[in-house]
């Protein structure tokens, strides 16, 4: 690529980003001025109520082939499946806790990030795939991925069943083909619209807040998630021979930063919040100086 058109990935990028710093932001300044922040109360909005509000209206509203959802859906859950498997095996040769920061980094930031960059680098046709990732990865990330976080924590607090519920829900009303009411819809909408903003605070608030120890072991996660999120799409790609869009978007999904709302469950579940934080932040930034090359390798080196 030119340099014209790195750049231009570059502006692009920073402007899909903005949104999420400024939101980041409120609570980074909150935490600097060292105002009272109920945290708790926050992360119990954010995964108990607003999440599973946000995967029932994801499901109930995506239309999508149902040949191609089977595609990239099974293609997401295998790759998802070696991603968990090479994260266990990193995390326990670092001496690292697996059941606690393993989700983390397993799981992509495919929501607020990787749906905005696949539209980026493939069009309609890309996010239409991104989002059939989104829908499998949501679901196995709040229902699997929180029961391992909280098996593995050291607080004992029950873990979310609102997402299972509302993930049950909604695959019962579409296999019977009933349409949920508008009204429905409309307020599971409005709550869901809640979660990513207030996930963001909270990681804002951590991020400022976060000791160097975390900062250093989150550098640790955070490259260990980058590194096997290019594994794991490479595997899938090459087991499955997808068709080469579909290779495309799945393999710059899966090497998308750590998930924020990994972030707030192990905070939630266990004394490592600052751990996962730290590995947000590095994984984040180190996926916006590395985006046009893969994006541009993701593209088959055409872009």
């Amino acid at each position: 690529m030119s340099g014209e058109v790195w750049l231009g990935v570059y502006a692009q990028v920073g402007t899909l980003l903005l949104p999420v710093v400024c939101c980041a932001g409120v609570g980074a300044v909150w935490g600097v001025r060292k105002h009272s922040y109920p945290a708790e109360f926050i992360a119990m909005l954010a995964t108990v109520v607003s999440t599973p509000a946000l995967v029932f209206h994801t499901l109930m509203t995506t239309r999508l082939d149902n040949a191609q959802l089977f595609e990239v859906g099974s293609a997401t859950l295998l790759g998802l499946a070696i991603a968990a498997a090479l994260s266990a095996i990193a995390l326990r040769s670092l001496k690292m806790p697996a059941r606690t920061l393993g989700p983390s980094a397993t799981f992509p930031n495919a929501g607020n990030l990787g749906l905005p960059i696949a539209q980026l680098a493939f069009g309609d046709t890309g996010l239409a795939v991104a989002i059939a990732f989104f829908a499998v990865t949501s679901v196995a990330q709040h229902t699997l991925g929180v029961w391992v976080t909280s098996r593995g924590g050291n607080r004992s607090q029950p873990w979310p069943k609102g997402v299972v519920f509302a993930c049950l829900l909604a695959v019962v009303l579409r296999f019977a083909g009933v349409a949920a009411p508008a009204p429905v819809l409309e307020s599971a909408r409005l709550v869901g619209s809640l979660a990513v903003p207030l996930m963001l605070l909270s990681l804002g608030y951590a991020l400022v807040t976060v000791s160097r120890a975390g900062i250093r072991q989150g550098a640790v996660l955070g490259a260990m998630r980058l590194l096997v999120g290019l594994l794991a799409g490479a595997l899938v790609v090459h087991l499955l021979h997808l068709p080469p869009l579909i290779a495309g978007v799945l393999t710059l999904q899966f090497a998308m930063p750590v998930a924020v709302v990994s972030s707030i469950y192990v905070q939630r579940f266990s004394t490592y919040g600052e751990v996962a934080a730290g590995a947000v932040l590095v994984s984040t930034a180190a996926f916006m100086l590395l985006c046009p090359l893969l994006i541009w390798l993701a593209d088959g080196g055409r872009f």
